[in-house]
C-alpha cells in the first residue's frame, strides 16, 4: 500500500489535537498583565505539549520519507500513536489547570511514555516492512535515543510523586533532545 493516506491521516490529527489544546487556553478577564498570572502553569504545559505534537509531527514526517510502503501492521502502529498523542491535550489541561501537581504530572509521563513506545513500535514496523538493509534500518539502527527517552520517561514517572518539578525538568530535556529533527535521517534522505 502507498503511505500517502497515512501521512495525510496522521497531519489531520496532530493538527486538531494542536488546536484542540490552543481552545482550551482560556482568556483571562483583567485587562492588565497580572491577570495573565494565574494562568501561567496552563500556558507552560500548553508551550511543552506543543512542542511535543512538533517534534512528533516532524520525525513522523522524516520516517516517513524514508520509507516507501506501508502494510496493515504499520497502520495499526500508526493508530496506536496517534491514540497515545490524542490523550495529549486531556493531561496538557489537568496538569495545567492544577498547577503541576504530582498526579497529573505522572500521567502526563505516562502517557508520554506509550507515545514514545508507540513510535519505536512504528519504526519497527516500518523496519520490519522494508528490510534490515533499508533506508530506514540503517539510519536508525538500534534507535538508542529512542530508548534514552524511555528510559528517562521512566525516571520522571517514577519521580513524579516525590518530586514533580524534576520530571517536569526530564519532560523538557527529552522534549529538547529530539527538538531538531531526527539527523540520522535527513542524512539518508540527503545522500
Amino acid at each position: 500500500m502507498e503511505k500517502g493516506r497515512l501521512e495525510a491521516f496522521s497531519d489531520g490529527v496532530i493538527a486538531i489535537l494542536i488546536t484542540i489544546m490552543v481552545l482550551e487556553l482560556k482568556v483571562p478577564l483583567g485587562t492588565d498583565l497580572a491577570s495573565l498570572l494565574p494562568l501561567i502553569p496552563v500556558i507552560l504545559s500548553y508551550v511543552l505539549s506543543f512542542v511535543y505534537l512538533g517534534i512528533y509531527w516532524n520525525n513522523h514526517h522524516h520516517l516517513f520519507q524514508a520509507v516507501e510502503f506501508v502494510d496493515g501492521r504499520v497502520l495499526w502502529a500508526n493508530m496506536h500513536l496517534l491514540f497515545w498523542l490524542s490523550l495529549i491535550p486531556f493531561v496538557t489541561g489537568w496538569m495545567g489547570e492544577n498547577k503541576f501537581a504530582p498526579v497529573p504530572i505522572l500521567l502526563y509521563g505516562v502517557v508520554m511514555w506509550m507515545a514514545g513506545l508507540a513510535y519505536y513500535i512504528l519504526t519497527r514496523a516500518l523496519i520490519a516492512r522494508h528490510g534490515r538493509d533499508s533506508m530506514l534500518a540503517v539510519a536508525v539502527g538500534r534507535d538508542i535515543k529512542g530508548l534514552i527517552s524511555l528510559f528517562f520517561y521512566s525516571a520522571a514517572v517514577l519521580l513524579a510523586l516525590t518530586n514533580s518539578w524534576i520530571s517536569l525538568f526530564i519532560y523538557a530535556l527529552v522534549a529538547i533532545m529530539w527538538f531538531i529533527p531526527d539527523p540520522r535521517i535527513e542524512r539518508r534522505l540527503d545522500k
